[in-house]
């Protein structure tokens, strides 16, 4: 992968909001893509719209990677497809999710990454997490219940169910690609593309299986949904990933993590605001809860992380966005994390824990 910029500029050189907004940004897109998701796929084109995504995509990242997917070994390789192949089974879920329950439901049952993540990775180490984490981690389970209910009690929407099981897949890849020491070092843009070509595959295997077929679904697009097909693959994939890689480099990973976990409040108001989401009073209780309980998971999973002053790791060394991930289908961030599956930035990949939709 081309050298990115050094890591010179440093909060006291330049204004924090100038490396925050950015990074605000790919929040309020990933929020965003819940709904263009939603739009755009349907219980027979989800296959096809995947794979139009991801061909649309890795190419472009193939170009940025270069050199990187050259110098990859066989076991980063191999390790790499079987990570894209457990990122497609995310995308999968998490797109069919969203064609079944709302964009608002989605990005808010998807943000229990957040907290299934960390206890995941405590079951892993065998150690205990703080009381306020687990308060935290109640307080949005109980806000994902009243959230499905939406204005009275009623069994939760086959979507809602799929957005919880694609929240645990997403553990599981986050957790995968953690714990794969042979992916520490690996150029995170190299690894990008060994993913997305591992999805891919996945995705051009199922789809002679598939209701509709990639070619008819394209063929079919109109001008506005391929508008809305390049937004996905090339906003909340590319830009995503280039602009948490400037980033990281100018302020802490801990500081954009947190950044990026408004993406739930954005999915939600969004969803509200442009799609036309009426969660109703229970609804809309749940969804302050997940807000609430998410963001204090985050914090509580590692105190202190985030003060004004915050600035680039000491070490020089760069570090992978800390969350407290992955972008529905997205392109695609406890344990470090992207929601797209995307490495992190150079010294260590780090899966999404968050994920914004197909």
């Amino acid at each position: 992968m081309p050298p990115l910029p050094s890591r010179t500029a440093r909060p006291g050189n330049r204004p924090l909001w100038l490396i925050d907004v950015p990074v605000v940004l790919v929040a309020v897109v990933w929020g965003s893509s819940y709904l263009a998701a939603k739009e755009l796929a349907t219980t027979a084109t989800v296959i096809a719209l995947l794979l139009l995504r991801f061909l649309v995509a890795t190419p472009v990242m193939a170009l940025v990677a270069g050199r990187g997917l050259t110098r990859l070994s066989v076991r980063e390789t191999g390790a790499g497809l079987v990570l894209g192949m457990l990122l497609s089974g995310v995308l999968v879920l998490e797109t069919f999710g969203v064609v079944h329950t709302s964009a608002t439901n989605a990005g808010l049952i998807i943000s229990l990454t957040m907290i299934f993540t960390p206890l995941a990775e405590a079951v892993a180490t065998r150690t205990r997490p703080t009381g306020a984490f687990l308060g935290a981690a109640a307080l949005s389970v109980a806000g994902v219940a009243l959230l499905t209910q939406g204005s009275g009690f009623t069994a939760p929407s086959s979507g809602d169910l799929l957005m919880l099981l694609a929240a645990v897949a997403r553990t599981v890849h986050v957790m995968a690609m953690s714990r794969m020491k042979s992916l520490r070092t690996t150029d995170s843009g190299a690894l990008t593309v060994v993913q997305f070509t591992g999805a891919i595959a996945v995705f051009a295997l199922a789809s002679p299986f598939a209701a509709a077929s990639p070619l008819d679904v394209a063929a079919a697009y109109s001008a506005q949904q391929w508008t809305a097909l390049l937004y996905l693959a090339l906003m909340c994939t590319l830009f995503a990933f280039f602009v948490q890689m400037w980033a990281v480099r100018r302020t802490s990973p801990s500081r954009v993590s947190l950044l990026l976990g408004t993406e739930p409040l954005w999915a939600a108001v969004i969803g509200v605001a442009a799609g036309g989401d009426r969660p109703g009073l229970l609804g809309a209780a749940g969804a302050v809860l997940v807000l609430i309980g998410t963001t204090w998971g985050r914090q509580a999973a590692a105190p202190g992380a985030v003060t004004e002053g915050d600035g680039p790791a000491a070490s020089g060394e760069d570090e992978p966005v800390a969350a407290p991930e992955g972008g529905s289908a997205g392109a695609e961030g406890g344990s470090t994390g992207r929601k797209d599956g995307s490495a992190a930035a150079e010294g260590g990949p780090a899966p999404a824990q968050q994920a914004g939709a197909a």
